[in-house]
């Protein structure tokens, strides 16, 4: 099953984030289908770019969002 999730990029405590198409059975910064977008938390404010299009593919095609890229997704919609 493919998950949109988010992968961790960034040093020790300055965090950026990546939102991506993977695999569910694949380790949280390991392969992943697709880059979709990215999520950095330590902007003033948040910055938060990603291509719905692309989202709105993988999901039609089948993927789940997890809850936290839900509720990120659900700032831009």
């Amino acid at each position: 099953m493919v998950k949109i999730r988010l992968t961790r990029k960034g040093s020790n405590k300055q965090p950026f984030y990546r939102i991506v198409a993977a695999d569910s059975r694949s380790p949280r910064d390991g392969k992943f289908l697709e880059i979709l977008g990215y999520f950095d938390p330590r902007k003033s404010p948040q910055t938060l770019q990603v291509n719905i299009e692309r989202v709105k593919s993988w999901i039609e095609r089948g993927a789940k969002p997890t809850e936290r890229v839900e509720k990120l997704l659900s700032k831009l919609m």
